[in-house]
């Protein structure tokens, strides 16, 4: 018996190296092919890291929420991705047929013009955000909460119905609608191209060859995310909120007998976490703008495989996750194929689940005393 499951681990053991070789050589692949087209062709290849960057910058706001929600509750909350759409679908309603973004404008008509779409601009990804926050916190109260002491098998079941009624919902004609919609951005896009220094790219104009672009779209995305993870971590580490979130993640029934309202700190960081998909789906449905009832479902499975990246539960693993999928996305739709892209995404998936579960920032779940 002794000598079977000795037999047994060995077989773990060299299983485990035969995944790690297996990445290992994928990667070396990877490297090299990339590597090798970026030598031949440089500004693409600036060009598609500089796009990369606007993909995972977004996706990071959406990962934020699942790592925040697993953390406390160990739930992968499916329908986080569609509570992206109805954040995405707020602010097309709120600038299309409601112009919230030029209420500075049309309030204060001295205003300059950049202060007020500014301010104007960042109204419509409030109000996202406070939305979807109401939503996620109905949704857990409802659906959720009565779960908690249940199998974990139940709560998911739950989170993929959940998800399901949200688009099915959606689509109705009176709610949002089935059709895709062009969205109407807050802000006129500015673009600019690098080519012996920085000069702006007048509209209608085709950009010189060998010019890298950017615009300011992405740059709002990079300074927004920036700001509201900042704010997150210290909500989580510096404030009482922060520390009874931690406490709750930590050991439940302890952190009630020290006071905490777990059940309020649950929602507390289901509200938060859809807050940041709130406003990820406004920058998304600006930098690709084209909003539809579905539109959450890859986004949303995206952001859930950079979170168990850089390890779920984990707040920079959820940044860092985020920013190497939308380099692999990226890289993966300009050099191989815009199909591949998807399957490279879930195929990280499969390796880090192979050789390190934990993901990058994650740690092995301790005993506690």
């Amino acid at each position: 018996m002794e000598n079977e499951r000795l037999t047994f681990i060995d077989r773990m053991i060299k299983g485990k190296w035969i995944g790690k070789l297996l990445l290992t050589v994928i990667v070396l692949f990877a490297v090299w092919g990339v590597g090798n087209k970026a030598i031949h062709n440089p500004q693409l290849f600036i060009q598609q890291i500089i796009n990369g960057l606007q993909l995972g910058f977004v996706y990071a706001l959406i990962a934020l929420g699942y790592t925040m929600v697993y953390g406390i509750v160990r739930l992968i909350n499916f329908a986080h991705g569609d509570v992206f759409m109805v954040g995405a679908m707020v602010s097309y309603f709120a600038v299309g047929s409601f112009h919230l973004h030029q209420w500075p404008a049309a309030a204060f008509p001295g205003l300059p013009n950049f202060i007020s779409l500014l301010i104007g601009t960042i109204s419509v990804i409030l109000l996202s955000m406070a939305i979807c926050a109401i939503l996620a916190v109905t949704i857990e109260r409802i659906a959720y909460k009565p779960l908690r002491n249940a199998p974990r098998i139940s709560a998911l079941i739950t989170a993929i119905g959940v998800s399901f009624f949200l688009e099915y919902f959606g689509a109705l004609p009176f709610v949002f609608t089935p059709n895709f919609i062009t969205y109407k951005r807050p802000y006129e896009i500015v673009t600019w191209y690098i080519k012996d220094g920085i000069h702006r790219l007048e509209a209608g104009k085709a950009p010189p060859q060998g010019g890298i672009l950017f615009s300011n779209n992405l740059i709002i995305i990079i300074l927004v995310t920036v700001l509201l993870l900042l704010s997150l971590t210290y909500i989580v580490q510096k404030t009482k909120i922060g520390k009874a979130m931690r406490a709750s993640a930590y050991d439940k029934p302890t952190s009630r007998l020290m006071g905490i309202n777990v059940d309020g700190i649950i929602s507390i960081t289901f509200a938060l976490g859809a807050a940041l998909a709130g406003a990820a789906g406004v920058l998304y449905a600006t930098a690709y703008p084209q909003v539809f009832f579905w539109m959450g479902i890859i986004p949303g499975l995206k952001a859930f495989i950079a979170a168990v990246l850089g390890g779920i539960g984990s707040i920079p693993g959820a940044f860092v996750g985020a920013l190497i999928m939308g380099q692999a996305e990226v890289l993966a739709a300009g050099y191989i194929s815009t199909p591949m892209r998807d399957a490279i995404a879930f195929s990280i998936l499969i390796l880090v689940l192979l050789v390190r579960p934990t993901g990058i920032y994650g740690e092995p779940e301790r005993e506690k005393a």
